[in-house]
């Protein structure tokens, strides 16, 4: 998951509230954001879950003396819940890229009025496997279902009594695919498709257990199966990826633009996405850009780097930046630790300079195959980067660790991490990796990584 962190943002109105009840203006709200992804294996959307907020333990006593003064309504601003704050904030926007969202929700959520304050159209609500549920709960979702917000069953591993007395009421259903019998996935499947239950499979962390959900018909799958070495023979590590790999070691060799052309002119497609590249550097100052040389001495070799880098993890198939999962983790990564390293006083100029290589090639083994140190050999990186892929060494292995933390949500890692990585916060670290997030989202309107083009056979 992408983590993000949401500060308070202004009141959207003025409410009657009693003077002295307590607030929440110091609460900021973590969103983890984890891919969900289609037949294709390509992302169609995100699932988010939101950390835990550490709210005021109590109100103030009405009837103490302090506050019994205090006791007559006046009219002033009232902060909104939390969750709500979080799944209104225009960053979380920008950070799903333009796909549907579910969320989290407990019940004390759904039957009060705060789920109203979010606009039903724009995300799914999530009930938990052990919400409690009575008359008074399915009331609440049939009058709720009926203004249009859709709700799904989460964590399904079984068909009890909670899931029987739910299910009418869920136009979706999570099953946990690991956790689950193996003899009631077919079963489920068979008996919720005819019901038109959309069927997510999640818990998918290994390439069988996607193949697994696949054979049945899922129609959503959750999990990071698709950023594994076992995953790389679905994607195409063909020729124009070979040719990648090339020109990156090439580039690691400070070459001169004639050794740049001499490579590049072995791979007319490769020359094809350098002259679009260079096509942005050439508006920018002014003049057109004719010849392989006047591209290479246009963008600069290290927009190049960056570009190739990139676009060794897209897929073979044209399909759009925002719907590649692999390359929209491995770009979020690498800019992640980039920017953070970046903020790090501490942090040496090998660090700065490694940190989007790091990110990027965090897990080469997912394109390749094979083993990753076998892969990070023929890459020649560094060795601090070497060193915080393979050992999560040094500034650069914790801030590694610490998007992993953020792309799963683990709060404590996270937490833990930060108080390595001073003055970094986990708010502070949670808002670069939402920064991350968005930037990888349009990473081919960015003057970086223009001409990020799909590779085609």
């Amino acid at each position: 998951m992408s983590t993000i962190v949401v500060g308070t943002p202004p009141s959207s109105g003025d409410v009657p509230v009693a003077t002295g009840e307590s607030v929440l203006d110091a609460a900021r709200v973590y969103v983890a954001r984890q891919p969900v992804l289609d037949r294709d294996a390509m992302l169609c959307g995100f699932e988010l879950a939101v950390s835990p907020v550490m709210l005021p333990a109590t109100a103030p006593d009405a009837a103490s003396p302090s506050t019994a003064s205090a006791a007559k309504t006046e009219f002033a601003p009232r902060p909104l819940p939390p969750l709500v704050r979080g799944l209104r904030d225009a960053s979380l926007h920008d950070a799903l890229i333009g796909h549907p969202a579910s969320v989290d929700v407990t019940r004390e959520f759904v039957c009060s009025g705060a789920i109203e304050m979010i606009p039903p159209q724009r995300f799914v609500f999530e009930l938990p496997p052990d919400i409690a549920v009575d008359q008074d709960l399915i009331a609440r979702l049939v009058s709720l279902h009926g203004r249009r917000y859709r709700f799904a069953l989460d964590h399904v591993t079984q068909a009890d009594d909670t899931f029987g007395r739910l299910l009418p009421y869920c136009q979706t259903v999570k099953i946990d695919v690991p956790r689950a019998k193996p003899g009631l996935l077919p079963k489920l499947v068979f008996a919720l498709r005819p019901a038109g239950k959309q069927l997510v499979a999640i818990g998918l962390d290994r390439q069988q257990d996607f193949d697994a959900a696949l054979a049945m018909s899922f129609e959503r799958y959750q999990g990071y199966f698709f950023a594994t070495a076992t995953a790389s023979s679905k994607r195409r590590s063909s020729a124009p990826r070979q040719a990648l790999l090339r020109l990156l070691k090439l580039l690691a060799s400070e070459p001169t633009v004639s050794q740049l052309e001499d490579e590049l002119k072995q791979n007319p497609l490769l020359v094809m996405h350098l002259m679009k590249l260079a096509a942005t550097s050439g508006l920018e100052t002014g003049r057109s850009i004719t010849t392989l040389r006047e591209a290479i001495n246009a963008t600069g070799t290290n927009r190049i780097a960056r570009w190739t880098q990139l676009l060794l993890y897209a897929d073979g198939r044209k399909v759009a930046i925002e719907a590649d999962p692999l390359l929209q983790l491995a770009a979020t990564r690498a800019r992640f630790i980039e920017l953070a390293a970046a903020r790090l006083p501490h942090a040496g100029h090998d660090d700065r300079d490694g940190a989007f290589l790091t990110g990027v090639f965090s897990f080469v083994d997912a394109v390749f195959g094979g083993g990753l140190e076998s892969t990070l050999d023929v890459l020649t990186l560094a060795k601090p980067i070497r060193a915080a892929i393979v050992r999560r060494e040094g500034v650069l292995g914790r801030l590694l660790s610490a998007i992993e933390a953020l792309e799963r949500g683990e709060w404590a890692t996270v937490d833990a991490l930060a108080s390595q990585l001073a003055p970094l916060t986990s708010p502070e670290l949670a808002s670069l990796a939402l920064s991350a997030a968005a930037w990888a989202g349009v990473a081919d309107r960015h003057a970086e990584a223009d001409g990020l083009e799909r590779i085609e056979d």
